[in-house]
């Protein structure tokens, strides 16, 4: 198998606020949209995040058709990860986790877009912060 490109979507109530966010706190940039969807792309991955407004009728399956967030997490890893925390929450982020560090090394801190989506950001580290 060749896997040429990736993308995670997400159902969201309102496409533009996440879309807004991704890009104000992360730096996404919109690669192309129409109504009720936008796909972000970021100059340092080789993934593109995708809005979608719940309730498209085009959605399949439509089992699956609700809203995004329950049990997931976006997840990018950053270096200065204390950094990026402190300027996201300046910015006025919703702080779902100031950093913490688990034992194995994964420093972590957790923000909420405007539709609850939670964007985790990780720094791997060899010892706890002091």
């Amino acid at each position: 198998m060749k896997i040429t490109s990736a993308a995670l979507s997400l159902n969201v109530a309102d496409v533009e606020a996440s879309a807004r966010f991704a890009a104000e706190s992360f730096g996404f940039t919109e690669q192309m949209s129409a109504d009720g969807f936008v796909s972000m792309a970021h100059p340092d991955l080789a993934l593109n995040v995708i809005f979608l407004r719940t309730g498209l009728p085009t959605f399949r399956p439509a089992s699956i058709a609700g809203a995004a967030g329950e049990g997931m997490l976006v997840a990018l890893v950053v270096d200065r990860l204390d950094d990026e925390f402190a300027r996201l929450a300046a910015a006025g982020a919703a702080v779902v986790t100031a950093p913490e560090t688990e034992p194995w090394g994964e420093r972590y801190c957790q923000v909420q877009d405007p539709n609850g989506i939670v964007w985790q950001l990780v720094e791997w580290v060899d010892t706890p912060p002091a």
